[in-house]
């Protein structure tokens, strides 16, 4: 068995989990897993669109020579 742990919500939370993952034919579990590797993406995006820093700049101009 896997190594699992409980994470409270409220219950109309969990409602809507429940039937996001009914309609995916997912368990809550996996719909969780997915929802988290959406936020890091979702982070990483934002990460990315971000101006890039003088630093970064100077990198990506620097002569290869």
């Amino acid at each position: 068995m896997s190594d699992t742990t409980t994470v409270r919500i409220d219950r109309s939370t969990h409602e809507e989990l429940r039937r996001l993952a009914n309609e995916r034919h997912i368990t809550v579990a996996e719909a969780v897993a997915r929802g988290v590797r959406l936020l890091r993406q979702e982070q990483m995006g934002q990460q990315l669109a971000a101006p890039l820093t003088d630093g970064e700049r100077d990198w990506l101009d620097a002569d290869l020579g």
